[in-house]
């Protein structure tokens, strides 16, 4: 067999390539259009009932207490976004299967929590019926449901909730058909608003996020910066003087094993230069006589910088906007603490080569 009929049977099938259908696209933009509506009616319709039920979440979570939501179905499942995303934001919470809370879950209840019941019609029974059990129980109930229209009743769940959130679609995106689609996109929405409200509420912080999240892209994004460092300061970073020479400089900064890519400028122990790989490059091609001479000339100075006190998703997006490969980390006083390498985002994936 040939080295070519081997690579034609191995090489992935190009993807088909297929022709936009006008009708299609126009119905797949009016499904995101209404879902979009049903969560700006939502917005319009904010009142006092989210600030009591961000109240009892705030005085639940201070306590010690667990906000534990339940729904049955694909309730059930938004449910289980909504406390997996107040878990992310430092608010213990756990999602409760209905049926299950009724054959031995209910011991995960205690007097201090707080449940969270979602029901669109407000009339499943699995659900309504572990309300009014709790309610009983004298466990605060925030109900999430389509809320009473202007002629209707309210519903079991709503009539034993201390507090109920309408989600107030009526019809789901699409037109006929009546899969759960607007609806469960604004009961999501309405669980990140009060998720959110309420860690604001409790001064939760980006590095309070980071803490629960020590993994993966989003972690490593929200390290702080000089944890990112190879190259620092006083230990494997020589700070250089503007009156040393070019030649000098690399000399000394070589005796210190693995050189960094650019070279720091210091005078009255303020960073006021940089000297990069590329102003070397440039230097030798160009004027290697100049190697002699003070670094200061050659150097680039007030070189963009960023804080020690930054998070690593700002050093993405400071080498993202001007493409440096190195940025000196400096301390409030102008003092450097490092130099990061763009190597330093690449080999923790946090961007790209």
């Amino acid at each position: 067999m040939s080295d070519q009929t081997a690579q034609s049977r191995t090489r992935p099938a190009k993807a088909p390539e297929h022709a936009a259908r006008p009708d299609e696209l126009e119905y797949i933009r009016g499904v995101l259009r209404d879902e979009a509506r049903a969560i700006e009616a939502i917005g319009a319709g904010v009142d006092g009932a989210f600030t009591r039920a961000c109240e009892i979440i705030e005085r639940c979570a201070a306590q010690g207490g667990t906000v534990l939501v339940s729904g049955l179905g694909k309730s059930g499942h938004v449910g289980a976004k909504i406390s997996s995303t107040m878990a992310s934001l430092g608010i213990t919470s756990h999602a409760v299967h209905p049926t299950e809370a009724a054959h031995g879950d209910l011991g995960r209840f205690r007097k201090l929590d707080v449940a969270v019941c979602l029901s669109h019609s407000g009339e499943t029974d699995e659900v309504v019926a572990l309300a009014a059990t709790l309610r009983q129980d004298g466990i605060p109930i925030i109900a999430i449901t389509r809320g009473a229209g202007e002629d209707d009743e309210p519903s079991r769940l709503e009539r034993v909730a201390d507090v109920t959130l309408a989600v107030g679609v009526r019809a789901e995106a699409g037109g006929a058909l009546m899969a759960p689609t607007a609806s469960t996109t604004a009961t999501m929405a309405i669980g990140d608003a009060l998720a959110l409200a309420v860690a604001r509420r409790r001064n939760f912080t980006n590095e309070d996020f980071a803490k629960r999240h020590p993994g993966g892209q989003l972690g490593g994004l929200l390290q702080p910066v000089v944890e990112l460092l190879r190259f620092r300061a006083g230990e494997n970073l020589p700070l250089i003087s503007p009156e040393m020479s070019v030649e000098a400089a690399l000399r000394h900064v070589a005796k210190t094993g693995r050189r960094p890519g650019a070279l720091l400028v210091v005078e009255n122990d303020r960073l006021v230069g940089i000297f990069t790989d590329g102003d070397l490059r440039r230097l030798v091609l160009e004027d290697p006589g100049r190697m002699t001479g003070p670094i200061r000339e050659v150097m680039t100075k007030g070189p963009r910088t960023i804080s020690d006190s930054a998070l690593a998703r700002d050093a993405v997006a400071a080498f993202r906007e001007h493409r440096q490969d190195e940025i000196p980390v400096v301390d409030e006083g102008g003092r450097p603490v490092g130099l990061l390498d763009v190597q330093d985002l690449i080999s923790r994936r946090l961007v790209r080569d």
